[in-house]
């Protein structure tokens, strides 16, 4: 295996590992902004007690992604800069207004006048920001951002203001939903009413995720993504979207019963399937159909260096962030979540 693609690798599971974690915290925003009722304010605990120990350790992740496309593939992430400027460039903004307004919001007086300016704009930027993300993403694999050798032929418009990039940017607002649905049963277990609570949003978005799948993969099929969508129907395409459906199932099953640390699981293997799937069927792709990972890639040197330095890297990451989830997630000694069944 060239060097070349174990960096692409390491790439995607840098962004799938990102998806599961930050993905789930602008999920979390979403629910933040669209709680009501009289446990509202419940609801806001549980998520900002589940979001507030990891929320900045988890763009370590997107910001290794961004690390080594510039240093791996240079000519691929000068092109996606230029191409996406104004969507990458928003997103910025989203991660940098979500954190702030989260912040302020603890911190700032408690009248509610400005508890709801905080609320509003931690919420609004946690569901722009998941979608111009799908946008991105959506775009590269078009086929509609044209490129001859290093000069882009096409505009800062096109590629992401196409249909086939906002179905995706809206299914990946609905996947963040979903997975920070399901992760909230599990944080909310002291509070059976607000576990309740996001159980029912986990099953229901859980479920819109097949009508808005089949949105994507129609948009591609009628010439938004024609390259994506030969992909996404290779021999083993079937296979990959059995292995989806089954944790899909397994997910929404567990949910039902109320198995919650079981269903957090299934519904991460759901989700890096969905990744994977979407990396394979790109592969070798970076910009589809012009840049690939072959001929983006920098000088050989260049790539040994990059993965002794991720070696390295990754003596020191792996074990602080186990830690780090070990001091502030871990709740030894309590009664496991599945074998609790009370309303």
């Amino acid at each position: 295996m060239s060097l070349e693609t174990i960096i692409a690798i390491i790439t995607l599971a840098s962004l799938i590992i990102y998806a599961l974690m930050g993905g789930a915290d602008f999920g979390g925003g979403v629910w933040d902004l669209l709680a009501q009722g009289r446990r509202a304010e419940r609801q806001r605990n549980v998520i900002a007690d589940a979001i507030a120990p990891i929320w900045e350790a988890n763009h370590v992740w997107l910001i290794l992604v961004i690390v080594l496309l510039f240093t791996a593939f240079p000519r691929a992430f000068a092109l996606m800069m230029t191409a996406l400027h104004i969507p990458l460039t928003a997103m910025l903004l989203g991660i940098v207004a979500r954190g702030s307004a989260f912040v302020f919001r603890k911190y700032d007086s408690k009248d509610d006048k400005v508890q709801r300016r905080w609320t509003r704009l931690f919420g609004i930027s946690s569901a722009v920001t998941p979608f111009l993300q799908g946008m991105c993403l959506g775009a590269l694999a078009s086929g509609a951002i044209r490129v001859e050798g290093s000069r882009l032929l096409t505009g800062y418009l096109a590629g992401w203001t196409g249909p086939f990039a906002i179905a995706c940017g809206f299914f990946a607002l609905g996947l963040f939903t979903y997975l920070a649905a399901v992760y909230l049963t599990v944080d909310a277990r002291d509070d059976s009413e607000v576990q309740n609570d996001f159980r029912r949003r986990a099953i229901v978005s859980g479920l819109a995720l097949a009508p808005l799948s089949a949105f994507v993969f129609f948009v591609a099929r009628e010439g938004g993504a024609t390259y994506m969508f030969e992909g996404l129907t290779r021999w083993w395409a079937p296979w990959l979207l059995g292995g989806t459906t089954l944790f899909a199932l397994l997910a929404l099953g567990a949910l039902w019963q109320r198995r919650f640390i079981f269903a957090r699981t299934m519904a991460i293997g759901q989700v890096a399937l969905i990744l994977i799937g979407w990396a394979v069927a790109q592969y070798p792709d970076l910009i589809i159909p012009d840049v690939t990972i072959g001929n983006a890639a920098a000088p050989a040197i260049t790539l040994k260096l990059l993965v002794g330095a991720l070696a390295l890297g990754a003596l020191i990451l792996f074990p602080s962030l186990y830690y780090l989830f070990r001091v502030f997630k871990g709740r030894p000694g309590e009664k496991p979540v599945d074998n609790e069944r009370s309303e």
